[in-house]
Protein backbone atom coordinates (compact mmCIF):
# COMPACT_ATOMS: atom_id res chain seq x y z
CA UNK A 1 0.00 0.00 0.00
CA UNK A 2 2.89 2.34 0.75
CA UNK A 3 4.28 1.73 -2.74
CA UNK A 4 0.89 2.54 -4.24
CA UNK A 5 0.68 5.86 -2.41
CA UNK A 6 4.28 6.75 -3.28
CA UNK A 7 3.69 5.84 -6.89
CA UNK A 8 0.58 8.00 -7.11
CA UNK A 9 2.35 10.97 -5.54
CA UNK A 10 5.49 10.67 -7.70
CA UNK A 11 3.66 9.80 -10.92
CA UNK A 12 2.80 13.39 -11.82
CA UNK A 13 6.39 14.63 -11.52
CA UNK A 14 8.43 11.55 -12.50
CA UNK A 15 6.38 8.81 -14.21
CA UNK A 16 9.47 6.66 -14.80
CA UNK A 17 10.39 6.75 -11.13
CA UNK A 18 6.80 5.88 -10.20
CA UNK A 19 6.98 2.84 -12.46
CA UNK A 20 10.24 1.77 -10.84
CA UNK A 21 8.55 1.96 -7.42
CA UNK A 22 5.80 -0.33 -8.69
CA UNK A 23 8.30 -2.80 -10.16
CA UNK A 24 10.37 -2.80 -6.97
CA UNK A 25 7.26 -3.40 -4.84
CA UNK A 26 6.12 -6.24 -7.10
CA UNK A 27 9.53 -7.94 -7.02
CA UNK A 28 9.75 -7.52 -3.25
CA UNK A 29 6.34 -9.13 -2.75
CA UNK A 30 7.36 -11.94 -5.09
CA UNK A 31 10.58 -12.56 -3.15
CA UNK A 32 8.72 -12.67 0.17
CA UNK A 33 6.43 -15.36 -1.25
CA UNK A 34 9.21 -17.60 -2.60
CA UNK A 35 9.61 -19.45 0.73
CA UNK A 36 5.88 -20.21 0.92
CA UNK A 37 5.84 -21.41 -2.68
CA UNK A 38 8.84 -23.64 -1.95
CA UNK A 39 7.01 -25.21 1.00
CA UNK A 40 3.91 -25.83 -1.11
CA UNK A 41 6.00 -27.50 -3.81
CA UNK A 42 7.70 -29.76 -1.24
CA UNK A 43 4.30 -30.71 0.21
CA UNK A 44 2.90 -31.57 -3.23
CA UNK A 45 5.98 -33.66 -4.04
CA UNK A 46 5.65 -35.52 -0.73
CA UNK A 47 1.96 -36.26 -1.38
CA UNK A 48 2.77 -37.44 -4.92
CA UNK A 49 5.55 -39.72 -3.64
CA UNK A 50 3.22 -41.23 -1.03
CA UNK A 51 0.57 -41.81 -3.72
CA UNK A 52 3.14 -43.46 -6.04
CA UNK A 53 2.54 -40.88 -8.78
CA UNK A 54 5.24 -40.55 -11.42
CA UNK A 55 7.27 -37.49 -10.40
CA UNK A 56 7.74 -36.51 -14.04
CA UNK A 57 4.05 -35.60 -14.22
CA UNK A 58 4.13 -33.69 -10.94
CA UNK A 59 7.23 -31.75 -12.00
CA UNK A 60 5.65 -30.92 -15.36
CA UNK A 61 2.48 -29.66 -13.73
CA UNK A 62 4.49 -27.55 -11.27
CA UNK A 63 6.49 -26.09 -14.18
CA UNK A 64 3.23 -25.27 -15.98
CA UNK A 65 1.93 -23.49 -12.88
CA UNK A 66 5.23 -21.61 -12.59
CA UNK A 67 5.06 -20.50 -16.21
CA UNK A 68 1.50 -19.28 -15.70
CA UNK A 69 2.46 -17.19 -12.67
CA UNK A 70 5.60 -15.75 -14.25
CA UNK A 71 3.78 -14.89 -17.49
CA UNK A 72 1.00 -13.22 -15.51
CA UNK A 73 3.53 -11.25 -13.44
CA UNK A 74 5.38 -10.10 -16.57
CA UNK A 75 2.16 -9.18 -18.36
CA UNK A 76 0.95 -7.15 -15.38
CA UNK A 77 4.28 -5.28 -15.27
CA UNK A 78 3.95 -4.43 -18.94
CA UNK A 79 0.37 -3.25 -18.44
CA UNK A 80 1.54 -1.05 -15.56
CA UNK A 81 4.14 0.41 -17.92
CA UNK A 82 1.41 1.15 -20.45
CA UNK A 83 2.63 -1.53 -22.84
CA UNK A 84 -0.58 -3.48 -23.42
CA UNK A 85 0.65 -4.94 -26.73
CA UNK A 86 3.75 -6.44 -25.13
CA UNK A 87 1.61 -7.71 -22.24
CA UNK A 88 -0.59 -9.57 -24.71
CA UNK A 89 2.46 -11.15 -26.35
CA UNK A 90 3.79 -12.29 -22.96
CA UNK A 91 0.42 -13.89 -22.17
CA UNK A 92 0.40 -15.62 -25.57
CA UNK A 93 3.96 -16.89 -25.10
CA UNK A 94 3.03 -18.24 -21.66
CA UNK A 95 0.02 -20.07 -23.08
CA UNK A 96 2.09 -21.60 -25.88
CA UNK A 97 4.78 -22.76 -23.43
CA UNK A 98 2.09 -24.30 -21.24
CA UNK A 99 0.62 -26.12 -24.23
CA UNK A 100 4.03 -27.44 -25.27
CA UNK A 101 4.74 -28.72 -21.76
CA UNK A 102 1.28 -30.31 -21.49
CA UNK A 103 1.62 -32.40 -24.67
CA UNK A 104 3.37 -35.39 -23.00
CA UNK A 105 0.71 -35.52 -20.27
CA UNK A 106 -2.09 -35.26 -22.82
CA UNK A 107 -0.46 -38.03 -24.86
CA UNK A 108 -0.37 -40.37 -21.85
CA UNK A 109 -4.02 -39.58 -21.03
CA UNK A 110 -5.12 -40.28 -24.61
CA UNK A 111 -3.09 -43.53 -24.73
CA UNK A 112 -4.62 -44.62 -21.41
CA UNK A 113 -8.15 -43.94 -22.67
CA UNK A 114 -7.47 -45.80 -25.91
CA UNK A 115 -6.08 -48.72 -23.90
CA UNK A 116 -9.28 -48.88 -21.82
CA UNK A 117 -11.55 -49.05 -24.87
CA UNK A 118 -12.19 -52.67 -25.81
CA UNK A 119 -10.99 -53.58 -29.30
CA UNK A 120 -13.69 -54.11 -31.90
CA UNK A 121 -12.08 -57.20 -33.48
Amino acid sequence: MIATFLSLIVKEQKPTFAFMIVVFAGCTIFLFLVDQVYEIIRMIEKIAANANINMMYVETILKIIGIAYIAEFGAQLMKDAGQGAIASKIELAGKILILVMAVPILTVIIETIIGLIPSMS
